[in-house]
């Protein structure tokens, strides 16, 4: 039988590496390097939900972020730029909705970074298999959750959004483009 300080130690030196695997921790070279200079995380984050967002069985990313205008460097750094929220009202471009701010001075270029996994390296590869920014979703905070789409259960990102109701949304790859779906009010 193991002594009670060696098991203490054990699960000491378990426990952060499980987290860390969990929920790793992105910086903002990381994100200047995938997205330009006009991004950067959001302030007491850099954490990254993870999960297989398309499908393909490779880890994918999402970062909450603030991009000052990310259609400037859509080109360059091979991302797109993406406005599920508004598409879902029949205002799908982004170059338009781009324009639109939020009531909120400090939601005003908030959005969600996504990276396609690619390879071993999954989403932190070199050269990723695609990237997008969201940008106009609403949220106080977001995660990864299961959701039923025809009957077969997707990965999507999931939103507490902000604003007067407590609304919830999730954003999923229909395997074309990403969607918004709003959930309703949460439970009280």
């Amino acid at each position: 039988m193991k002594s009670p300080k060696l098991l203490l130690c054990t699960v000491m030196i378990y426990l952060p590496l499980t987290c860390f695997a969990q929920s790793p921790q992105v910086d903002n070279d990381f994100v200047h390097k995938q997205f330009g200079a006009t991004c950067r995380i959001e302030a007491d984050s850099g954490q990254v939900s993870i999960g297989d967002l398309n499908g393909d069985g490779i880890e994918d990313a999402v970062i909450v972020a603030h991009c000052k205008n990310p259609l400037i460097d859509e080109a360059e750094y091979s991302f797109k730029v993406l406005d599920p929220y508004n598409a879902s009202f029949g205002y799908s471009d982004p170059k338009v909705t781009s324009q639109f701010s939020s009531e909120d001075p400090a939601n005003r270029g908030r959005v969600l970074l996504i990276i396609h996994g690619s390879g071993a390296e999954a989403w932190r590869a070199n050269a990723p298999l695609s990237k997008f920014v969201v940008i106009n979703l609403p949220f106080k905070q977001v995660g990864m959750k299961k959701l039923m789409l025809k009957k077969k259960p997707v990965q999507a990102i999931f939103a507490e959004e902000s604003g007067g109701e407590q609304n919830n949304s999730a954003l999923f790859w229909d395997g074309k483009k990403y969607r918004y779906q709003s959930l309703g009010t949460g439970l009280e």
